[in-house]
């Protein structure tokens, strides 16, 4: 069973109603309801990397023998508009990526997807922070990603290492 989901990325605005004194949960942020079918799944970082590959095949595998779902996550790009004068922070504005569209339609004809339950998950803003809330609101058993190699990685710390230590969660990095 294959399916795709494609939520807004979670820092765009959403209308919010009016919280009313009886109801003291309205006034919380809005979350995206998630099927049942896919709680306590396994969550899944994917680029289409080489990386994330390896991710992928061993959250497969994972989600396999524990008969559970698999959560697949693309976080997409997001650019700044303004340059950073000293003055305001840049604004982010999130970009049409059509990558997750492609992702998608790669993922639905794999034959190795055939044996496990799945969804895509689209989502904008920082990969870490994205990843694990995508976790919370699954109840995910854990977060696969692939590591990361390179020079960004070793500037600006990589994703998997910033995942392992803020992660309220297992969190199993591929090599």
């Amino acid at each position: 069973m294959a399916a795709h989901e494609f939520f807004e990325p979670a820092d765009r605005k959403r209308p919010v109603a009016e919280p009313s004194a009886a109801d003291p949960l309205a006034a919380e942020e809005p979350h995206h309801a998630c099927d049942p079918a896919f709680k306590h799944g396994v969550v899944v970082g994917f680029d289409g990397s080489t990386s994330s590959e390896r991710a992928l095949a061993y959250a497969i595998g994972m989600a396999r023998r524990s008969h559970s779902a698999l959560i697949i996550v693309h976080v997409a790009n997001r650019l700044p508009t303004t340059v950073w004068a000293g003055c305001e922070p840049p604004v982010f504005v999130d970009v049409p990526d059509h990558r997750t569209e492609v992702l998608g339609l790669e993922l639905a004809c794999a034959d190795y997807l055939s044996e496990v339950s799945w969804i895509l998950v689209e989502r904008g803003g920082d990969i870490c922070h994205e990843l694990e809330e995508v976790g919370r609101e699954y109840e995910a058993d854990a977060i696969v990603v692939g590591s990361t190699h390179g020079i960004v990685g070793r500037i600006f710390g990589s994703v998997a290492g910033r995942l392992a230590k803020r992660a309220r969660r297992p969190v199993i990095v591929i090599p």
